[in-house]
């Protein structure tokens, strides 16, 4: 194998890298597109994405549409994917306790995790009910207005949700979004004291999702499970049932992983159970816009 000899040698090396990654994440974006088309998207000569293309083809990465001559992502991705997405064993364990969860409530059940300051969907058991919300796995979604975002979030170190807050913004998606610092902050001491976080309506129109965070060997929140249906049955008065469901399923999986003290997690101690204890949630009432009956 012919050593790199020089600095500038790595640099071309490691810029080539780059190239091919940000087109296949664009490939994994789109679906397909042809090298005029990704060469356009990414300010690169034909010639430079053309030649990146061809070597991902020849490893099975990517293929080519011979008919349309696009390009999509390969089933090489694909075996890689799977590998990589259960490293932690998280789909193993947490498996078995999503569908029991499914089973108990016939909703749809999330599983995600943190990834690069956003919400990834990992694995999804669905509702079997007509109205009902539909699996999302591989797709991404904010922190700050879904239930499984806030409940990790809420665990993060200050610094970690300033730099997530930095990067992402809070962008507006319902009336209900969290769209300031101050009130994102007020929310995650909230979750904090519960030990589960709500989207009340606000990451899409006529759903509601309550979540809980998951824990790896090492005590770090990485993960997180809710449960999501329309506000016509994920109504704001189950919100306490649902929430102590999805702690306890989340401490099982993290018991699963190695985590050994899920009993007195931050959020979950003695001394945060028995202020829950003396206090009960509110209920706010439910609204009657017709808006929120739909998916």
């Amino acid at each position: 194998m012919r050593r790199i000899g020089n600095a500038k040698e790595i640099a071309l090396m490691v810029r080539s890298v780059r190239r091919a990654i940000e087109l296949l994440q664009t490939l994994g974006e789109q679906g397909s597109m042809t090298v005029t088309e990704l060469a356009r998207r990414h300010s690169l000569p034909k010639t430079t994405v053309h030649d990146i293309l061809k070597t991902l083809e020849s490893l099975s990465i990517v293929v080519r549409d011979s008919g349309t001559s696009t390009f999509q992502l390969g089933w090489t991705l694909f075996e890689l994917g799977q590998r990589a997405q259960d490293k932690s064993g998280l789909l193993r364990v947490a498996r078995s306790s999503i569908e029991r969860l499914n089973r108990v409530l016939d909703e749809t059940v999330h599983l995600t995790v943190l990834d690069n300051g956003e919400v990834l969907y990992v694995d999804c058991v669905e509702s079997t009910r007509r109205l009902r919300t539909y699996p999302v796995i591989g797709v991404r979604a904010p922190l700050h207005c879904t239930a499984v975002g806030k409940a990790m979030m809420a665990f993060l170190d200050d610094d970690q949700v300033d730099l997530i807050v930095d990067q992402y913004g809070l962008a507006r998606f319902t009336d209900n979004t969290i769209t300031t610092r101050e009130t994102l902050s007020e929310e995650l001491k909230r979750i904090q004291d519960l030990g589960f976080a709500v989207d009340d309506v606000e990451h899409e129109p006529g759903v509601r999702c309550v979540g809980a965070p998951i824990r790896n060997a090492g005590a770090e929140v990485f993960a997180s499970i809710s449960i999501s249906g329309p506000t016509m049955r994920i109504t704001r008065a189950r919100i306490p049932e649902l929430g102590r469901l999805l702690v306890e399923t989340a401490d099982g999986i993290s018991r699963g992983l190695g985590y050994r003290d899920a009993s007195i997690r931050r959020g979950n101690s003695p001394t945060h159970q028995a202020k829950r204890d003396r206090r009960e949630m509110p209920v706010p009432e439910e609204s009657s816009d017709p808006k929120e009956a739909r998916l």
